[in-house]
């Protein structure tokens, strides 16, 4: 069986393509063929060493946290041989092998059943970086989301960016404004179907907001991307705003201006799905899931498996398998 695996803490460099044994089912497990794997930022932070269990008892690792595939074996009664599944298991690509290998033994409680209107790649996709649950649990349970209000999801080229975007308008946002790092990633992306997309090469995060709001600035930005970012999307709120911080693609640390959280009124709430009972969740997955079906996601529901990789086809050692708009 192929696999990718890292032995070390580091960069992609780590990566490497391997041959391992095919893992044997134990009773309640389900034996995976995958097809499509997703890779999300979380990946680096593991594979790079910043993480509570990066320490050398834990390699060599197979990465990976979550895909899609097909049911290989079955030792339960919850799923038969050729049934289309998620794949998301506990540690899986932390402190357990992940999804990163051509067979993956799993405990059936791990796997769901992939809806028949949804493809491998986009599946593997929905489940990378969990940007449409985020974005749905950020925007309704926490920034308490009305239609009509005007929506911020900066990153167009990270899950949370485009996938808020298009939960967002789903449920009715007036506007639903994401960034990019260059023309060539703005303008592809609206070419996708993403009409406002700042182009911070060309204006700033704040500018961008004032001139797409008519001046009034944003109701609720849902963050995955931090770092220089945070203070411009603090200071493009609207009075009353809510900032919902759910990553930190562009950075830890970040400056703001309180009186930006001051005169604003703002709410600034830090996005963890510890946050949520367990039937929200399964609530939440749900109803994204039925967005996918009803083909309403997003402007272009193509772009949703670029978050995806075939494990046939691509080593993920060069990193390779992300979205063209990576910002």
């Amino acid at each position: 069986m192929k696999a990718i695996q890292y032995r070390s803490y580091g960069d992609y460099s780590e990566n490497r393509l391997v041959d391992l044994p095919q893992p044997a089912l134990r009773d309640g497990e389900v034996l995976v063929e995958m097809r499509t794997v997703g890779i999300n930022p979380l990946d680096n932070t593991f594979r790079s060493g910043h993480f509570y269990g990066a320490t050398p008892e834990n390699l060599p690792r197979i990465g990976g946290r979550t895909g899609a595939g097909t049911v290989a074996a079955s030792k339960s009664t919850a799923f038969k041989v050729g049934n289309r599944v998620f794949v998301r298991g506990p540690g899986f690509g932390i402190m357990a092998d992940g999804a990163w290998r051509e067979f993956v033994a799993a405990p059936a409680a791990s796997l769901s059943l992939i809806p028949d209107d949804i493809d491998d790649d986009q599946a593997a996709a929905y489940l990378a970086g969990a940007g449409y649950l985020t974005g749905y649990l950020a925007l309704t349970e926490l920034a308490k989301f009305r239609p009509g209000q005007t929506v911020l999801a900066p990153g167009i080229g990270g899950a949370v960016g485009m996938e808020t975007v298009q939960v967002a308008r789903r449920l009715g946002a007036s506007l639903a404004i994401s960034t990019a790092s260059s023309t060539k990633k703005a303008n592809q992306a609206r070419a996708a179907g993403y009409d406002h997309v700042i182009d911070l090469s060309k204006e700033s995060l704040k500018e961008g907001v004032m001139r797409i709001t008519e001046g009034k600035g944003v109701d609720i930005v849902v963050d995955g991307v931090s770092g220089k970012l945070t203070g411009e999307a603090l200071a493009s709120l609207a009075f009353g705003g809510t900032v919902v911080t759910a990553g930190y693609a562009g950075g830890r640390e970040a400056e703001v201006n309180v009186t930006d959280i001051i005169w604003k009124a703002a709410t600034i709430r830090g996005f963890t799905f510890s946050l949520f009972g367990q039937q929200t969740v399964a609530a939440a997955n749900a109803t994204v899931l039925e967005y996918l079906k009803e083909g309403k996601s997003g402007p272009s529901t193509s772009t949703q498996g670029r978050f995806a990789c075939r494990i046939r086809r691509r080593s993920l050692s060069s990193g390779s398998c992300t979205t063209p708009w990576e910002t």
